[in-house]
Parts: structure tokens; sequence; C-alpha cells
């Protein structure tokens, strides 16, 4: 995949004489086909038109491009839970991590965090850290990785463990920051900042919000005639320079992109079915040069994690380096082994019956951001971040595609799919799954997918599908980030 990143020359000049100031001027005029104006000229109104190619790959993602494929079992049920039965989705083109967040990734964070928060706010970071006793074992001795595993520099390219879900999609966040940042400050927008503050630190809405006062160089010229001459604005969402959010893939994200179609297809022909992200259906590779080598880090059998001295097949006895073993037709490196990974969704059994076939995902939270009585976004939190809100009703009462903010029980949990509908007296989230009396399924049991280190080799197979409480952690699921793909779902070079 060619990428591309976001640059303003030839199209727009710079002047250093006060700053760094961004000019729309284009030599040839750039004229609306709608009403005939011409574009970027304060003179008749500075209507904005920017020039833009297509989006910048951000820092460790691989395009990923959609398509059609069956979601769901690749493998014999033989746990016959009969919750990933086989259903045609079709999954838009996003980006994803090409392998999973190391140690030093996460460190890098916890780093951060510290740096900014641990005056103000010293448990900002502490709730973040992973949980290291994740590897204790009570007929084992595994003290050497709860010491060891996630500060000890020989772990720094092994996937970080003993991150729950809400950890995992915390980092994201903060994630999307740190690169918008960066890109910031490379296109001389902002000044690089090493003294962050808990309520001074660069926060992607806040800046688009209009509220971020950093260190700024200079911003884009405002070509509002109303604003007056020389006048300048910051980055909006219609100059295309900043990225999407970073955020975990949905579960059907992950699973097209795990067992990679796009390698063994001619035109519309799949050329051979994947029961695992590689052809055939053996755990070991064909291929002559390596004929017999294990495809992926995986538990081969009781007492077996890494094969025999001299020969350790998969020369891993727990995690592996992120980039071991062979990539996927994605690029994507360990989407079968290593560690299982969370993805957004909420789990229900019959999520591959009820959900739409495209872009699939159980989970959605409607919210909207925080306002005062005037209008304006009210203050924000003690993290220096925009507060948000769930959708209200009465704020969704004209709406057909949704009616209240929480639509995580839509068909499977609500009132109204249960056969109880007309028992008022029992609560709405115990009618059908009352969790620790009739059910280990509730609104926090989070998706992850994927074999690990610790699983057999049925649960490589991508359709297989286990939950977890999102407040949970273990020693063998960590997560990788994905970052949706805006406009063309084909990268440079193509149609």
């Amino acid at each position: 995949m060619v990428s591309k990143t976001w640059k303003l020359i030839p199209i727009v000049t710079l002047s250093l004489a006060a700053g760094v100031t961004l000019t729309f001027h284009s030599c040839s005029k750039d004229v609306s086909g709608a009403t005939g104006e011409e574009y970027n000229n304060p003179k008749n109104g500075g209507y904005l038109n920017v020039p833009y190619t297509e989006q910048e790959t951000g820092p460790g993602l691989v395009l990923i491009e959609g398509g059609t494929f069956t979601m769901g079992r690749t493998e014999q049920e033989i746990q016959y839970e009969w919750d990933n039965m086989p259903r045609r989705v079709t999954v838009s083109s996003f980006y994803m991590d090409q392998t999973e967040i190391t140690n030093q990734f996460y460190r890098d964070y916890l780093y951060w965090l510290k740096r900014v928060y641990d005056v103000d706010y010293p448990d900002v970071a502490l709730k973040a850290t992973p949980d290291t006793l994740v590897w204790r074992d009570r007929l084992a001795f595994n003290e050497p990785y709860v010491e060891t595993y996630l500060r000890h520099p020989a772990y720094k390219n092994y996937p970080v463990v003993g991150v729950n879900w809400l950890q995992a999609n915390d980092y994201c966040a903060w994630r999307t920051d740190r690169v918008n940042e960066v890109i910031l400050i490379r296109e001389g927008i902002l000044k690089v900042n090493p003294n962050q503050t808990a309520d001074d630190n660069f926060n992607t809405d806040v800046y688009l919000a209009g509220q971020y006062e950093g260190l700024v160089k200079g911003n884009i010229e405002d070509l509002d005639p109303s604003k007056g001459q020389g006048a300048t604005r910051k980055v909006k969402m219609e100059d295309g320079i900043l990225l999407p959010r970073y955020r975990l893939p949905t579960e059907a994200e992950w699973e097209f992109a795990a067992i990679g179609l796009i390698g063994n297809s001619n035109d519309e022909l799949i050329t051979e079915r994947r029961q695992y992200p590689w052809n055939g259906h053996i755990v070991r590779n064909a291929d002559d040069r390596f004929k017999g080598e294990m495809m992926a880090n995986f538990k081969r059998g009781r007492g077996d994690q890494m094969g025999v001295a001299g020969k350790l097949n998969d020369n891993a006895d727990i995690t592996a380096e992120v980039n071991a073993y062979w990539p996927n037709d994605y690029g994507l490196y360990n989407m079968a082994g290593n560690v299982s990974e969370w993805v957004m969704d909420v789990y229900r059994p019959l999520t591959p019956e009820d959900v739409t076939d495209f872009r699939a995902f159980r989970g959605n939270v409607y919210k909207t951001v925080v306002r005062d009585e005037e209008g304006a976004i009210a203050e924000r939190d003690s993290l220096g971040k925009i507060k948000f809100r769930d959708v209200t009703e009465a704020e969704s009462v004209d709406r057909r595609n949704y009616q209240k903010a929480d639509n995580i029980n839509y068909k499977d949990g609500d009132r109204i799919s249960s056969s109880s509908y007309a028992d008022q007296d029992v609560e709405e989230e115990k009618i059908m799954y009352e969790f620790g009396a009739q059910s280990m399924i509730n609104n926090k049991s989070r998706v992850y997918k994927g074999g690990s280190w610790k699983d057999r080799a049925y649960y490589m197979s991508p359709g297989s599908r286990r939950f977890l409480d999102e407040r949970l952690s273990t020693d063998y699921i960590g997560f990788r980030c994905a970052m949706a793909r805006v406009g063309s779902p084909v990268g440079l070079g193509k149609k």
C-alpha cells in the first residue's frame, strides 16, 4: 500500500513573517460547480475548498481494504456454544495496527500520564497501569513475569497484557491526541510542549472546539472577510489535516482482517477456503523453505508450550515478539496466536443473527457534548477533556433510526425481545441476562478474538468468539488499535 502524507504545497503558501500563516490562494481558479463562486478567495466571502488527495496513514497502521465475507464459524463447533453462526456481511475499508500494542508502546503512555498528571492526579497513571499480578498461578512459579514482563527491556517488543477493555480504550483515546498533536507540530501550527499539565494538554476534541491555548506557532489564515485582513483561525475538520480517532476494531473488522481473504482471491473468486489466517487446514508452514515450522504461537497440547529443546518449534514459552512468525496477506502479524485481542463489541450469543449485514456491531451508546444554557460547550473535566453525555429520549423523539442513547440490548436483552415483555415488575437489565443468577452475560461483557499462547489451535480460527467482563484482565489478552478510513475504500495507485 502506498501512503501519502498531507501536504499544503503547492496550492498553499507559507508566510514566515509572523509565525506561520497558511494561505489558500491558488494560481488556477477553483470554482464551485453548484454556484459558480470562486473558492478560497476572501474578496467574495472566503468559501473554503482545501486541496486533498487521500487520508494519511497513521503511525503503525495498515490499510485493510474492505469487502464482503462470511463471518463466523470456520472450524467445527467443539464447544457447542453456537454463538458464531456463519453470516455474510460487508466490512468497510479501515486501518489496523500491523502488530499488537507492545510493552514499550504502553510504557510510553504510562510515562506521559505520570509526567502530565502525577502532581495533581497521581491516580490517573495508577488506573492505567496493567495488572502484572495476572501472571500468578497458585500451582506454578510465575513471579519472574510479575516482576519483569511489563518493565524489563527484554520484553519491550512483546505484547502488553494485564490490560482490561476500559484501559485499552483509554490508550486509544490518548494515542489519537498524541498523533494529531505531532501532525500539527509537523505542519508548523503548534510548537513542541514538553511541559503540559493536567489542565493544559493537547486534546483533539478540545482543539477542534477552539478551546486549546497551548504553544501555538502559527494558525491558518481565516478567509472570512468579516474577520478582517490578516485574521487567523485554528485547524478545522474541514481542512483534512487531523486524523480520525484511534479505537478498538469491531468484531467484524477484526475477523475480516484476520482471515485475510484478499490474498487468496482471483477477481471475485475465492480460490481456497480458510480455517486460519493462512491457506490450508494445518498449523505448520507448507513452504519448502520453512516446511514444518509453526505458523503461530499457541499451545500444541497438554504440557507442550514450545516444543523440544534443540528444536523449539514456535520459539516461545509465553508470548513472543509482536512481529514474530509470518504476517497474513494484509501484512498483519499474530492475528492467530500470541495473545487474544479485545474488540469493541458487547457479547451476545445471537449477535451474528441480529446485527446489520453492513458494518456489523453491537455496543452503540450515542453521546453528545455537554453544553451550558446558552449552547456553548461546558467547562472541561479535571483532566482537560471535553465532557460528553448520553443523548436523551427527548432529543431522539423525531428520529426513525434510534430512539435512545443505549442500544446495547436492542433485539437481544431489551423488554421487547424477551418472552416476559409484559411483566413490568422485572427490571429491564435483568429480564433476559440476570448476571450471576441466570447468566454470566451482561452489558459489560466484551468480546475478545483469536487464540493465545495458552490456547489450543481451535481458538486461532478467526470465527471463534469468547467474552470477559470489561473490568477484568488476563495474562493472555492484549489489543491493537484501528481507525476509520474516510473517502475511497482503496489506497493510492488504485482506481
